[in-house]
């Protein structure tokens, strides 16, 4: 994997709290910047005064301001040895020096700062001289190397997007990869079929299987693919080689007429899998599996199944998922306000949904040196295609997302539903997690930047459970969860003392952990496996007469264009 295609692989976009932000909260941030800075001249002229100087060293070759040596952006010996590009270097640097030093002098408080330095930030990203081809050595290179070839290929991949990529610039080759194909290529059938989902029962590759079966509920805003991108790194595939019965749920890109499906419809969709599942495999309990938002989901349906009674549901396993969120949590997080909330539910109720590419485009100004920048000098100013990766493939075949579902995940946002026992209402019951009692296996991503480890580990707090698994891998958002055996960078770090309560927090929990050489995967499968009853002859054919077998996996709902 190339250091671009890592680099987004780390920041694939995710349903969250940031799905609220409206230009109403950064245009506010930017008006107290402004407000502050026209109310104390003097401070002004200070810090013009201080830029005044950075700059006379400059021009007299006496400055030292120097990159940060972990900044990629100018690593080519021309920005040290080329005179003019040293200046020009040294110019953006003053800029982004003098910018932080004014906004620490301004009077406001500490939310205020955040949101200040995160807009300014954004904005000095922007103006970075390696965005152009002037300031860019390495482009000028590729240019006089390639006889201006690479200048011509920059100008088409700027076309192409234009035309077929709605103005955005492209993160991944999306040629290489066709879905059944080389992606999403385990053997499977679709059993069930809805409006809103379809339920996929995966064929069995061992003689035996275990006797309770898994449910995998992925997030609704991204394809469930990402279970089964290639052979070598499929979950379906390798919960499938270990004689786990695999079924997993397509949930269907929702229209403008689909706007009105709610986290009510959702649950019941994951409740009629479930039901499903049992009636297919024979077994009286269901194990559940779910990431970022499909895991909120799933929260959810743990939480009615308890309130109603059911006891269909045998283990829960959440993946860089967050039920108990600080605004702390998330970058950004700083500039969501309640009259944004406000804002952005009117909005969307308004359209019916939200769409998949608007999210994406949204998310990408969010981090625009890894999302956009990045691939405006790789495209454009030197002329390469983005790299073919499976994982930004998945990325970039983001769905829509219903208006009333988003409204449904920022109030649990706003409200800490998960958090209050009792006290939220929504699917028909009052939120409680205290009665949920099943096994819990819970991930995180020590560099996940979007559902970050700490915030995390706060679920363990939050169920009735009295066995409850933390597991913390080396990697960030998606890249925690694919990450299969074979991998030798590869390592996660678990309780010394398995039998040992979990400690309150994640900081006290991190002192008392091991670090473990390879991937999670396989002491996961022995979690699950000693979950997941004896042991029985593996069926001879997918679904049952009640759930006859449909289409191939992965069915049709994945088909369908964003």
């Amino acid at each position: 994997m190339t250091k671009l295609a890592d680099e987004a692989a780390q920041s694939t976009s995710a349903l969250g709290p940031l799905v609220g932000l409206t230009r109403e909260d950064i245009f506010g941030a930017v008006a107290v910047m402004l407000r502050e800075t026209a109310s104390d001249p003097q401070r002004l002229m200070k810090h013009g005064q201080a830029m005044g100087e950075d700059m006379i060293k400059i021009m007299t070759g006496k400055s030292e301001l120097a990159p940060n040596p972990k900044d990629k952006r100018f690593q080519d010996p021309a920005w040290q040895y080329n005179p003019f590009m040293r200046a020009g270097m040294q110019y953006y640097l003053a800029v982004q020096k003098g910018a932080a030093r004014w906004l620490e002098d301004l009077e406001l408080d500490e939310l205020e700062k955040d949101r200040a330095r995160f807009i300014s930030n954004i904005i000095i990203d922007g103006i970075a001289p390696t965005n152009t081809l002037v300031g860019n050595p390495a482009a000028q290179k590729m240019a006089i190397t390639s006889g201006g070839l690479s200048l011509i290929k920059g100008l088409k991949n700027a076309y192409d997007d234009m035309v077929h990529n709605k103005g955005m610039v492209s993160q991944v080759d999306k040629k290489p990869f066709k879905l059944g194909e080389n992606v999403a290529t385990s053997k499977g059938s679709v059993v069930l079929r809805t409006d809103m989902m379809e339920l996929i029962h995966y064929a069995p590759t061992t003689d035996e299987v275990y006797e309770i079966p898994q449910l995998t509920i992925p997030p609704q805003i991204n394809k469930m693919y990402i279970n089964d991108l290639s052979p070598e790194k499929s979950v379906v595939k390798y919960q499938l080689d270990n004689g786990i019965q695999t079924f997993v749920i397509s949930w269907k890109n929702p229209s403008k007429d689909q706007g009105h499906w709610d986290m009510t419809d959702y649950v019941n969709s994951c409740r009629e899998a479930m039901e499903a599942v049992s009636k297919i495999t024979g077994s009286k309990k269901v194990n559940v599996s779910a990431g970022c938002s499909g895991g909120q989901t799933a929260t959810m349906l743990a939480s009615k199944l308890a309130a109603d009674g059911d006891d269909l549901l045998g283990t829960l396993t959440l993946m860089v998922c967050v039920l108990h969120p600080k605004q702390n949590d998330i970058e950004a997080g700083s500039l969501i306000s309640d009259n944004g909330l406000a804002l952005a539910r009117r909005r969307a109720a308004k359209k019916g949904i939200i769409k998949g590419d608007d999210l994406a485009r949204g998310f990408a100004w969010l981090r625009p040196n890894d999302l956009i920048w990045n691939y405006v000098i790789n495209n454009y100013l030197l002329g390469q295609d983005p790299p073919a990766f499976d994982v930004l493939f998945w990325n970039a075949d983001a769905t829509n997302l219903s208006a009333a579902l988003m409204g449904d995940f920022l109030t649990i946002f706003e409200t800490l539903a998960f958090t209050r026992k009792g006290e939220v209402e929504m699917v028909d019951h009052k939120i409680d997690l205290s009665k949920v009692t099943s096994d819990l296996f819970i991930l995180g991503g020590v560099t996940d930047h979007i559902t970050p480890w700490k915030a995390t580990y706060r679920s363990t707090r939050l169920f009735g459970s009295k066995d409850i698994t933390y597991v913390l891998s080396q990697s960030g958002h998606m890249q925690a969860i694919l990450n299969p055996p074979g991998n030798p960078k590869a390592k996660y770090y678990i309780q010394s003392d398995a039998k040992k309560k979990l400690p309150e927090t994640a900081d006290e929990w991190l002192k008392g952990t091991e670090e473990m050489a390879g991937s999670w995967w396989p002491y996961w499968m022995e979690w699950v496996q000693a979950r997941s009853g004896g042991k029985k002859a593996a069926p001879a054919k997918l679904g049952n007469k009640a759930y006859p077998p449909l289409d191939p996996a992965p069915g049709l709902y994945v088909m369908e264009p964003c």
